[in-house]
């Protein structure tokens, strides 16, 4: 296989694992798969990410999402925590 192929068949299944984050984290049924909706809270992320407050969002999330990956590694169901929203 060319060279070419094979860094085209990483970059497919790197963007089919990030799809499939999205999915996982249950934003496509809260948005009711709104295109537009998921792009809008993505730049959203970009945007608190580059702010003063980037390095405490982002080590906020990563332990969400650790304990998320932990929840589904150990047969849990991982959710979304009502009352918890931060605000930009």
């Amino acid at each position: 296989m060319r060279n070419w192929q094979v860094e085209r068949r990483k970059r497919t299944r790197h963007l089919i694992e990030l799809g499939g984050l999205v999915v996982k984290s249950g934003i496509v049924e809260l948005t009711g798969d709104n295109r537009s909706t998921i792009l809008g809270a993505l730049l959203w992320v970009a945007d608190k990410l580059n702010s003063e407050q980037g390095e405490y969002a982002r080590a906020l999330w990563a332990e969400k999402g650790k304990q998320a990956f932990s929840a589904e590694h150990n047969g849990e169901t991982p959710t979304v925590s009502p009352g918890q929203h931060s605000r930009s």
